[in-house]
């Protein structure tokens, strides 16, 4: 069963044991955040690029966590699961591409979502010289690695499973790669990045990001409780 047709069950399971969009937005408010994440987000927008997330979580989930830390007009655009609250109050979430039917024709995806399939509309928008730096730790997020081209970044989150398959083979990515491991290392090499950029063509650059702000945890914070999941 595809991520997102899960979630929305369990959104089904937990509405029917009377959990609320209000408990989903008090947990999502608690999403433990490392500290350096957001003044990365903020920096990268002030140097003149383009935020882009490109997500296999869903619109509902993003747009709260964003809304909530203060940084959702950072981003110029949000890729996700489509998802809304019904009329009774249950969050329903559903397929980015309907693969009920026809099929987005990747075998490296997910049946609900190819991230390649969205890196290549962007790039078939971008004008000048733009560049484009992913970053991701997902397997969902190898497929858009490999169209990257060669003037393009790459920034996979070290030991997590985009990185492992790169390293089965980096000749495969034409972009550059540049690996990160936690938030304190992302603001560092992301911001080097886009400083080197900045300086070879002093032109401004597009930044593309797969958010998944949630599973960059700190250490120094307690983590929320989360809801119930029905047996």
């Amino acid at each position: 069963m595809p991520w997102n047709t899960l979630m929305d069950t369990m959104m089904k399971e937990m509405h029917a044991q009377g959990t609320t969009i209000d408990d989903i937005v008090e947990v999502l408010k608690r999403s433990p955040i490392h500290p350096r994440i957001v003044p990365a987000i903020k920096s990268a927008h002030a140097l003149g690029c383009e935020l882009r997330i490109v997500s296999d979580a869903n619109m509902f989930f993003i747009e709260t966590i964003l809304e909530h830390l203060g940084v959702k007009e950072c981003f110029s655009e949000l890729n996700s699961n489509p998802s809304f609250v019904d009329e009774e109050g249950r969050l329903r979430i559903f397929p980015y591409h309907d693969f009920t039917k026809t099929s987005h024709g990747c075998n490296l995806c997910p049946p609900n979502m190819c991230k390649g399939v969205i890196i290549e509309r962007i790039q078939a928008c971008l004008e000048g010289k733009k560049k484009i730096i992913y970053l991701g730790d997902g397997s969902g997020d190898y497929c858009p690695s490999l169209r990257l081209g060669e003037s393009d970044y790459v920034m996979p989150r070290k030991n997590f499973p985009v990185w492992e398959l790169i390293c089965r083979n980096r000749m495969l990515i034409k972009a550059d790669i540049h690996e990160w491991s936690d938030g304190e290392d992302l603001e560092r090499v992301l911001l080097d990045i886009i400083n080197m950029v900045s300086v070879e063509h002093n032109s401004a650059q597009l930044f593309s990001v797969d958010c998944k702000l949630q599973t960059i945890s700190t250490s120094n914070h307690a983590l929320p409780h989360v809801l119930p999941v029905p047996q």
